[in-house]
């Protein structure tokens, strides 16, 4: 059985501190387009009774809410993306394209449904029980290389959704790197998001996807596909 933890009721504010550390808690409380590139080179790990899986981050994306009309709360609250309106450290995880989830950590205050999408890092614990996860990984750099692989990795699914990080029994923890080893700025590098179309794929106005340059952990950049109209 997958341990419990803590968990926020959809759309509500969590009640009490997150455990996770105030430097932690003080990020998560920003606006998602500064948190998101400070979050490269943190750490998640998840756990559960078969053991626990660790993934230092290399690549993120940034969503703000109803302002953004790339993020899935562009149109308010629904009940796939109720997660999203509650309190920093709580995590959104949706289905999409009828096959995969993904791993979004919420930002700021309660409502606004802020949140950082995890779309890529390297597998630092439990590499073994990733491959059993994702068995058609080809090498190790593909373990969690992109946000599907990532989250499937972690071994999540839609029955995470809105659990909160850290605290005792936490199935999810969020550790930010150690100061030594903070990404070099220089290497940070930003451009539009993957996969999202209309105004909210504009790289000159949400230049919102983050990474590590020459981390081989990175996923390749995709536009979104443009559908013909029959």
């Amino acid at each position: 059985m997958r341990p419990e933890g803590p968990r926020a009721a959809p759309g509500e504010p969590v009640a009490g501190p997150h455990a996770l550390g105030r430097a932690l808690d003080v990020l998560l409380a920003g606006d998602p387009v500064e948190v998101a590139p400070r979050l490269l080179g943190a750490t998640i790990t998840s756990s559960s009774e078969r053991g626990a899986v660790s993934i230092r981050l290399t690549e993120v994306e940034a969503y703000c809410g109803e302002r953004d009309p790339g993020s899935h709360a562009r149109r308010g609250r629904t009940e796939r993306n109720a997660s999203m309106f509650g309190a920093a450290g709580c995590v959104y995880v949706y289905f999409t394209y009828g096959m995969h989830h993904c791993l979004n950590i919420v930002c700021g205050p309660a409502g606004l449904a802020r949140a950082v999408l995890l779309r890529g890092g390297e597998v630092t614990r439990g590499v073994e029980l990733a491959r059993q996860r994702r068995p058609a990984a080809r090498a190790e750099r593909d373990l969690a290389r992109g946000p599907a692989r990532l989250c499937a990795a972690l071994g999540l699914d839609r029955a995470d959704d809105g659990i909160v990080l850290g605290g005792p029994g936490a199935r999810l923890s969020l550790v930010l790197p150690d100061p030594a080893r903070v990404p070099d700025p220089g290497r940070i590098r930003t451009g539009p998001r993957t996969g999202v179309s209309g105004p909210g794929g504009d790289g000159q106005a949400f230049p919102w996807r983050f990474w590590i340059e020459g981390e081989p952990t990175v996923s390749p950049y995709r536009a979104a596909v443009r559908r013909r109209r029959p």
